[in-house]
């Protein structure tokens, strides 16, 4: 278990913040849990990270005015986005301030050929952004093998110890 004086060096360390913008690119689909009255609600959305506002910490979702979701962040903006990548055994949680945008020129920027599916165009009068400012990350990178991860636990059946399942590093991000 990591010292407050580890985390908070570890807080600094740049890498852990490219680490977190590597996997939010390279997993793309996440679930995005919003506050719904007096309930949580979660659903998959596929989180986009634009280049230009890394620095900001913002991370977009293309979504339909018509949902929910739209709803529920102008009624209570904090939202956690959460990432699972089970090749390599990681696992992200970003807590932060969603907004919903209705901004053309940034959605083109943004737009996949995917996003088709559900709307006519970027410029279609049914699809928003959200954008969601990062403010905390929380990322557990475990062994990168199967093996590995067995052989953790075998050996901590054995020896009564801990199994080394990786790191957890908890990341303020301050743009």
């Amino acid at each position: 278990m990591p010292t407050s004086e580890q985390i908070s060096q570890q807080k600094s360390e740049p890498n852990h913040i490219e680490r977190i913008w590597e996997l939010i690119e390279k997993i793309g689909v996440c679930m995005l849990t919003t506050q719904a009255a007096d309930r949580l609600h979660a659903r998959p959305v596929e989180a986009r990270a634009d280049a230009s506002d890394k620095a900001a910490g913002f991370i977009y979702v293309v979504t339909d005015v018509r949902s929910p979701k739209a709803d529920e962040i102008a009624a209570r903006p904090a939202v956690v986005l959460t990432f699972v990548d089970q090749s390599e055994k990681a696992y992200l949680s970003v807590t932060g301030r969603a907004k919903v945008l209705r901004d053309v020129a940034k959605t083109r920027a943004l737009w996949r050929k995917t996003d088709e599916l559900w709307w006519s165009g970027y410029d279609d009068p049914n699809v928003c952004l959200l954008r969601i400012e990062a403010m905390t990350a929380e990322l557990w990178d475990g062994p990168a093998s199967n093996a590995v991860f067995v052989w953790e636990f075998l050996k901590a059946t054995v020896t009564g110890a801990e199994p080394e399942l990786g790191q957890n590093r908890k990341v303020t991000l301050k743009f």
